[in-house]
C-alpha cells in the first residue's frame, strides 16, 4: 500500500494501526517515519551501551571512564597491536582529535595505556600488564551478564549479524550525506 506520496510504507501501516502517532518533525512521510524510528533508536541505544560499558569497566576497575574512553581502550588491545592515535580515530570512526588525546592521557594516567615514540608518525599506544589484565576481567563480565543474556534469546545470533551489516551500510549512507551536507553548506548571511 502506498501513502499520498507514493512511498509503500508497510511497516509504517502496520504501526498506524496499532493506534500510535509516529509523526513529528523528523516523520512526515511513511519513509521519514522509519528513518525517524531507526535513529531515535540509535540514539538510545548508544546511551544504554555507553552507560553498560561504563558499568562494565567499573566491576573490574575503580576509574570512571566514558562510554568512548573504555571503547578507546579495547580498541588499543585490538589484536594485540600498538595503534597511532591515526589508527584510533579510523578504527572509532572519530574525528574529535583532541578529545581523544584527553582521554589517552586519562588511560596512560591510569596505567592502562603506554605511549612509545616520538615525533608526529612514530607515536604509538599499547595497553600496559595492568590494562590487560582489567581488559580481560572486562571481557570475563562481558561474557557471564552480556554474551549469556544474548544467548538466552532464540536466533538472536542471525539477528545481530543482520544489524551489524545493516549499520556498517548505514554508516557509509551517513558519512556520505555528511559529505554532501558539508558541501553544500550555507553561507553565513
Amino acid at each position: 500500500m502506498q501513502d499520498k506520496n507514493g512511498n509503500a510504507g508497510k511497516g509504517a501501516d502496520a504501526k498506524k494501526d496499532s493506534g500510535l502517532d509516529r509523526h513529528w518533525h523528523l516523520a512526515r512521510t511513511p519513509v521519514e517515519m522509519d528513518v525517524a524510528e531507526l535513529e531515535y533508536a540509535l540514539m538510545r541505544a548508544f546511551e544504554a551501551f555507553g552507560r553498560w560499558q561504563t558499568e562494565c569497566l567499573s566491576t573490574v576497575l575503580d576509574l570512571t571512564a566514558s562510554g568512548p574512553e573504555n571503547a578507546m581502550l579495547h580498541i588499543i588491545r585490538m589484536n594485540d597491536r600498538p595503534k597511532t592515535l591515526k589508527d584510533i580515530a579510523r578504527l572509532s570512526n572519530r574525528e574529535d582529535i583532541p578529545n581523544m588525546q584527553y582521554s589517552l592521557r586519562k588511560l596512560i594516567g591510569a596505567g592502562l595505556v603506554e605511549r612509545t615514540g616520538s615525533g608526529r608518525s612514530g607515536v604509538t599506544y599499547t595497553v600496559t600488564p595492568a590494562g590487560r589484565d582489567i581488559t580481560d576481567r572486562y571481557a570475563d563480565i562481558r561474557a557471564a551478564l552480556l554474551v549469556k543474556a544474548v544467548q538466552s534469546v532464540p536466533n538472536l545470533g542471525k539477528r545481530l549479524q543482520d544489524a551489524a551489516e545493516t549499520l556498517d551500510l548505514l554508516t557509509g549512507i551517513y558519512e556520505q550525506v555528511a559529505r554532501t551536507a558539508a558541501t553544500h553548506r550555507r553561507l553565513p548571511r
